[in-house]
């Protein structure tokens, strides 16, 4: 397996400007524990968006109810059967995605039977990152997720290495071969954490110049419309596009509303079953989160499953610290809300009504002032401005109690 994966960041711009062939995937999922197929669809369909974020074309999803998935083959003996009669039927398809991680063993046995490549949810979300990376921060905390996640895999992908080059008198070597891996791994786990040491040093000396400000970061799950707010009230040119993850580098402008300057920061998006170790290696990017003095917590009320969405993102503030932050809920993508759930025949009373019992059902289950608007057509952005400008005041005024502020 690991030699179908280009693990180093730093190369991910060579052949830049060659046309690309579309690779064509199956996505598979098991519904097992607490999950539900309702849920299980949904997280396939977020699963074959991450595959048309990486470049991947989705022929067909395969799904299987377990009480535990195989260890050995992850879905069972019958599936699997269905999985490879599809596979060779279309000659076309690269690769099988399943939803779940896999371990380094069930991705050789699964390659070994399904004769392509094997890429779990992990996977896919650190070549997203990869590709995506551009600052020597992103690239160096992107490469160490990488590393880490290879590590434990090693022996698991030796052992399919050690087949194809024949088995027998392989397994010495072979064994040897994993212990070097293993240490250079290490080596460069040790050397990518030393250089993010130094980077997050400089980045905490860049933040102490601006330690002044108040600062507002935008935080939510990914590909809600982050970056089109944060272009649109910093008058910037922040890359923003309907693709999972399109912001991957935290990028930080100076806004200034009636007179009065703070920071706004945009910030990379959150997802479910986010690897642990991307989340580790990037904490050091999501301390503009931590250090910041104001949330926006930026949703997308128009997607079923928004409030587990927030739920996601909650979890991910509680983990690094910054839940209790004063928090405005920013409900976005409001004309699609109103062209997936508003009837041609309502008359605008009902619509109101139906507004205003959403606003009271948000505003009994989750702490924080809300606004409902949307980014792409400049949708009640004013409103959007006075509630900044007023959390922002209510910040400095706590900041600066002794001194006489008049913006």
């Amino acid at each position: 397996m690991a030699e179908n994966y280009n693990w180093n960041v730093g190369d991910q711009n060579r052949g830049k400007g060659l046309k690309k062939e579309t690779e064509y995937a199956v996505l598979v999922g098991v519904i097992h524990g607490n999950d539900t197929t309702e849920s299980v669809k949904e997280y396939m369909d977020e699963l074959e968006f991450l595959a048309m974020t990486a470049g991947a074309v989705t022929l067909k999803r395969f799904t299987q109810k377990l009480r535990n998935p195989d260890r050995r083959t992850f879905v069972g003996k019958g599936k699997l059967e269905e999985i490879f009669e599809y596979v060779e039927k279309n000659e076309g398809i690269s690769m099988v995605i399943f939803d779940d991680d896999l371990t380094g063993k069930q991705v050789g046995i699964l390659e070994e039977f399904l004769k392509v490549k094997i890429i779990d949810r992990s996977t896919l979300i650190l070549d997203i990152f990869a590709s995506r990376a551009q600052t020597a921060q992103a690239k160096t905390q992107v490469e160490l997720a990488q590393m880490q996640y290879l590590l434990p895999r090693l022996r698991g992908l030796w052992t399919h290495l050690e087949r194809q080059r024949g088995g027998i008198g392989m397994r010495g070597p072979g064994e040897k071969e994993i212990e070097t891996d293993r240490r250079i791994i290490r080596d460069k786990v040790s050397k990518l954490k030393a250089k993010l040491q130094v980077i997050d040093q400089q980045n905490k000396t860049r933040r102490k110049t601006r330690g002044q400000m108040i600062r507002v970061a935008l935080v939510g799950y990914t590909n809600v419309g982050k970056s089109t707010i944060m272009n649109l009230l910093s008058k910037s040119d922040v890359f923003a596009e309907n693709k999972l993850f399109a912001t991957l580098d935290t990028t930080v402008r100076k806004v200034v509303f009636e007179t009065m300057p703070f920071l706004m920061s945009d910030t990379v998006g959150f997802i479910r079953k986010l690897p642990h170790h991307l989340v580790e290696s990037f904490k050091s990017t999501l301390d503009e989160v931590k250090e910041s003095d104001i949330l926006l917590h930026v949703v997308d009320i128009a997607h079923p499953q928004y409030e587990d969405h927030i739920n996601t993102v909650q979890k991910t503030l509680k983990d690094l610290d910054a839940i209790d932050k004063p928090t405005l809920f920013v409900f976005n993508k409001m004309d699609l809300y109103r062209e997936r759930y508003f009837d041609d025949f309502l008359d605008d009373e009902t619509k109101e009504e139906i507004l205003g019992e959403l606003t009271h059902s948000l505003k009994k289950h989750y702490e924080g002032d809300h606004v409902f608007i949307s980014a792409i057509k400049k949708e009640n952005i004013d409103e959007l401005k006075a509630k900044i400008t007023k959390l922002v005041k209510e910040q400095y005024v706590v900041r600066y109690p002794y001194q006489a502020k008049k913006w």
